[in-house]
């Protein structure tokens, strides 16, 4: 079943479209020697718009000083599905040489603004078509594949060869730096099957997919009725019977662990998190963009050490 929607980041207005047509075009000659100079500097830069600040920290590891990233979605403390874009982020993608989004009805917008932009010769990178994943026969794709590590290993290559065909001058750099960071994933992968070797089969609890890639090269087993998560993902009521034999995984210990998404909590979610927390449950947040002051690789690093953190206890 695709996702819902309203649980989609929100498509620009056409107001909005608008009013950017009149401006995108304008220009000005009124601007200083320094206003010149750092247009230049930026024109020597891979203009790269991002859906999400994840993957625009995973381009500026790959690209450095050579990239100029503009993360759509950034705000730790926002809820990704109910996200709106502006006439900013139009424009952003109407300049772009590379376009990063997720894909899977996670950020649907991209698509839809990039056409409006009539920007065809932007390199477009869907994270989702990259990671090769489907929706389970009867069932639908988790499209949170960030923390999916090889899929991320394989979105870094995406990128840097992107990069490196914008810029070829420097394409042996992006690709160096993309090495790089694909051997610090190798090490998140390695503390994934240490987990896995001391707690596989153990059940978890969550409240929505999110985790799920990490916590199943985790070798752990999502207790969670799949009525509970799928309604929470798409802003639905549980039903009470639902609720009832989710809250009953953590009154009766049943899971090891609660991995909560913090960044789109309700009534139920909390209730959930309460439950465990009376049991004496761990519970582990996640959050869908990165928080404040971090990187993609610190954010995971901390992300899979609160796990073992968690099941060890």
């Amino acid at each position: 079943m695709p996702t819902s929607p309203s649980r989609r980041l929100a498509l620009i207005t056409g107001a909005s479209l608008a009013l950017l047509a009149g401006c995108g075009n304008s220009s000005s000659d009124s601007g200083s020697d320094s206003s010149t100079a750092q247009g230049a500097a930026s024109s020597s830069k891979v203009k790269v718009v991002a859906s999400t600040n994840v993957y625009g920290d995973i381009t500026e590891q790959i690209g450095g000083d050579k990239v100029d990233v503009t993360s759509i979605l950034s705000d730790p403390d926002q809820d990704p599905h109910s996200f709106e874009a502006n006439t900013q982020n139009q424009l952003a993608l109407s300049k772009a040489e590379v376009v990063i989004e997720n894909g899977g009805g996670y950020d649907d917008f991209v698509d839809r603004m990039l056409k409006s932009s009539n920007n065809s010769s932007a390199e477009l990178i869907n994270a989702v078509k990259v990671s090769g994943k489907a929706a389970p026969e009867g069932g639908e794709l988790n499209e949170h594949v960030w923390y999916d590590f090889p899929t991320v290993s394989k979105i870094a290559d995406r990128i840097a060869a992107a990069l490196g065909k914008a810029h070829p001058a420097d394409a042996a750099t992006f690709t160096k730096n993309a090495e790089t960071f694909k051997d610090k994933l190798a090490a998140l992968e390695a503390k994934e099957a240490d987990i896995k070797k001391a707690h596989s089969g153990e059940g978890i609890g969550i409240t929505e997919p999110v985790p799920l890639y990490l916590t199943e090269a985790s070798g752990l087993v999502n207790k969670t009725p799949d009525e509970f998560s799928e309604a929470i993902e798409e802003g639905d009521d549980v039903a009470p019977r639902v609720l009832q034999e989710t809250l009953k995984l953590y009154s009766d210990k049943q899971v090891q662990a609660l991995v909560y998404n913090a960044q789109t909590s309700g009534a139920q979610t909390e209730k959930v998190k309460d439950a465990a927390k009376a049991a004496g449950i761990p519970v582990v947040p996640v959050t869908e963009t990165l928080p404040e002051g971090m990187d993609y690789l610190g954010w995971m690093t901390a992300n899979v050490d609160a796990l073992a953190t968690a099941l060890d206890k």
